[in-house]
């Protein structure tokens, strides 16, 4: 076979790809590539390529059986054999053998029909159920797209033996190698980072009136906006983080991926009717960020005329330090939406990290029933926004789930969702300067930004699946023993430190 692709190519490159398990060593090829590198016409592929990369550039493929000359036929190629595959025989092929009296000739079309749609059966990796090809080519994709966004190497700073395996994950097509903080990485290498520590790394103190530091080929990771069923400090394994190669979504200070998008992407129809559905799917099954099941239901005050919601937020979050320079304290919140509101019905729910006890308490927050009418730590976030007027916020991600749900959003800080002309900003950001529809914003936000992961199959997804496996997850919750979940979450956390 060798010796023919050279005799009948004078005038060619020859290149020979070796098996991908021959690679690995799992099995002995056939050629010796010491030999064959001595040779000026032949350059030997021992590297792991997608066959498509050399297929689309060649004008002959020379195989045994291999399918890679089936998926030469397909990109239009010339193909000869020197075995009997299945694609041979049928007038598609120039054959060295003989092909069996019953291979008639056939078009192209009815061989990759035969042998894609109708002889094969699939099975979706994420539901599996049966499926059409179709759907299996469209996961297969995502696959691909996401593998191939970062180097083949990543480095990373600063994660908890807990986060490692999840860094991993989310870097599925890079390798990543975990660094102590005091190590340096290679010139012009790539560093993944939690977000808000990029600063840390960097020497840049967050309080300061300064800009951060330039830096490039750093991934700031943080979590997503549809992440799990439980808090993240109680170690729930998140479903979507957000993977940042020019900033972080929460610091305004600078542009970041998620602002680029929004600022620049001109979204096809196509896009904004899938955000559409997205958007009113979330509403009618009620997700949040974090899906905390709660019992108690919220009722409103009958005869009622306005009813604003004050979400709490945990005073060392980043995205305060980053994104409130007036307000960054829930009780001046408050202060500030009683003292402009003072005839409305005000209703404050703390955070839901506060109230786990998992994180402090804001200074003075003790106070909050001076400024408000109510306060509610015990019901979902769901349930309120769906029953509230409006939503006076800080940087708090509720101010988002809220215009999900078309409601009144006041912003106090800067938030990533701010300055789109969706919001009333108190603070604007002169830098965000395009008007956006709400499905404009969804698409934005929930499909073009984040990476998903499915809890399912470990690989990657959809935000319309996450939605799925959120509600089979919360319905898993449902019917756990409250002492087996605590059971598990003393164990993660064991784990972990």
């Amino acid at each position: 076979m060798l010796e023919a692709a050279l005799d009948e190519n004078p005038e060619h490159l020859v290149l020979l790809k070796a098996h991908p398990e021959t690679l690995t060593g799992h099995k002995r090829g056939h050629f010796d590539s010491r030999i064959l590198r001595k040779s000026s016409r032949i350059r030997v592929v021992d590297q792991a390529f997608h066959p498509v990369s050399l297929i689309e550039h060649a004008d002959k493929l020379y195989t045994m059986t291999s399918q890679m000359g089936f998926e030469g036929l397909v990109w239009g190629k010339r193909v000869r054999t020197f075995g009997m595959p299945f694609y041979a025989g049928w007038g598609l092929t120039v054959d060295e053998i003989h092909a069996p009296p019953r291979r008639k000739p056939v078009a192209l079309e009815d061989l990759v029909y035969a042998a894609l749609v109708e002889y094969p059966r699939y099975m979706d990796p994420e539901t599996r159920q049966r499926c059409e090809v179709e759907r299996l080519m469209q996961w297969m994709t995502l696959q691909r797209k996401m593998r191939e966004r970062f180097p083949h190497r990543v480095y990373a700073k600063g994660f908890s033996i807990w986060k490692k395996p999840i860094v991993r994950k989310y870097f599925q097509g890079s390798e990543v190698r975990f660094l102590p903080g005091n190590k340096s990485i290679p010139p012009g290498a790539s560093l993944a980072v939690w977000g808000s520590r990029v600063r840390q790394l960097h020497g840049f103190d967050p309080e300061s009136s300064g800009k951060p530091p330039e830096r490039e080929h750093t991934i700031q990771l943080e979590d997503g906006f549809l992440r799990s069923v439980g808090l993240g400090k109680d170690l729930a394994l998140p479903l979507s983080w957000v993977m940042d190669r020019q900033g972080i979504y929460y610091d305004p200070a600078r542009p970041s991926d998620l602002e680029h998008i929004l600022q620049n992407v001109s979204f096809e129809a196509a896009v904004l009717e899938r955000a559409s559905a997205l958007r009113r799917r979330i509403v009618s099954v009620g997700i949040t960020k974090y899906n905390i099941n709660r019992e108690r239901i919220w009722q409103r005050p009958t005869g009622t005329m306005r009813v604003i919601l004050v979400p709490g937020q945990v005073e060392t979050d980043a995205s305060i330090a980053c994104g409130a320079p007036l307000v960054k304290r829930n009780i001046e919140l408050l202060q500030s939406v009683r003292k402009a509101n003072p005839q409305a019905y005000v209703v404050y729910k703390p955070h839901p990290d506060v109230v786990a006890g998992m994180r402090k308490r804001g200074l003075g927050e003790e106070n909050a029933e001076l400024y408000c009418n109510e306060v509610v730590a015990d019901c979902s976030m769901s349930d309120l926004l769906q029953k509230v007027d409006e939503v006076h916020v800080m940087t708090s991600l509720a101010g988002f789930e809220a215009l999900l749900r078309e409601k009144r959003v006041v912003v106090y800080g800067q938030p990533f969702y701010s300055g789109w002309g969706l919001t009333e900003d108190m603070i604007p950001l002169s830098r965000r300067s395009r008007k956006l529809t709400l499905d404009e914003l969804t698409a934005g936000v929930l499909i073009e930004y984040p990476t998903y992961v499915s809890r399912a199959t470990g690989k990657f997804t959809t935000p319309e699946r996450i939605i799925d496996e959120l509600i089979e997850w919360q319905e898993f919750c449902s019917k756990t023993p409250a002492y087996w979940l605590k059971l598990i979450r003393f164990y993660q956390k064991r784990v972990s430190n």
